[in-house]
């Protein structure tokens, strides 16, 4: 069985708090990360659980499984203004990712927990939250074939 902490509504076994794969992420909320018995997800749960937050891509750095998202945004500003959407969901779920700019037109978002050294159910819920924020306005356009 994978393990991961969640809120107090979790089943316990095992003395950890098992991960729920029934439930839409971006209706939770995220949980402190305090908990003695907070672990990261295994590879394996992460990849079941990554279909679930479109366009996001699990990678892993050195051993830390990640979730990373990139956008190309229409300007250096636009950057900017996507930031700022995503720092007001971050800091209501108080829950803080990795925001990169890099030229003047590129966005990388990094999600994973630092108190853990991985990922936990907090990560895929900041991360379908982000994907229900409304971008298209800041993000290019795609050329039609």
């Amino acid at each position: 069985m994978n393990h991961v902490a969640l809120s107090s509504s979790r089943k316990l076994r095992g003395g950890f708090r098992t991960f729920s794969t029934s439930e839409d992420f971006s209706a939770k909320k995220c949980v402190p990360c305090n908990a003695k018995d907070l672990r990261p997800m295994t590879e394996e749960t992460a990849n079941e659980l990554i279909s679930r937050v479109p366009e996001w891509n699990l990678v892993n750095e050195s051993g830390v499984l990640k979730l990373n998202r990139s956008w190309k945004v229409k300007s250096f500003l636009k950057g900017l203004e996507l930031f700022r959407l995503v720092a007001e969901v971050a800091e209501s779920e108080g829950h803080h990712p990795d925001l990169h700019l890099v030229g003047w037109n590129n966005v990388t978002i990094e999600i994973w927990t630092h108190a853990v050294g991985g990922l936990t159910e907090n990560d895929f819920i900041l991360a379908a939250k982000i994907n229900g924020l409304p971008l298209q306005d800041l993000l290019r356009r795609k050329a039609k074939s």
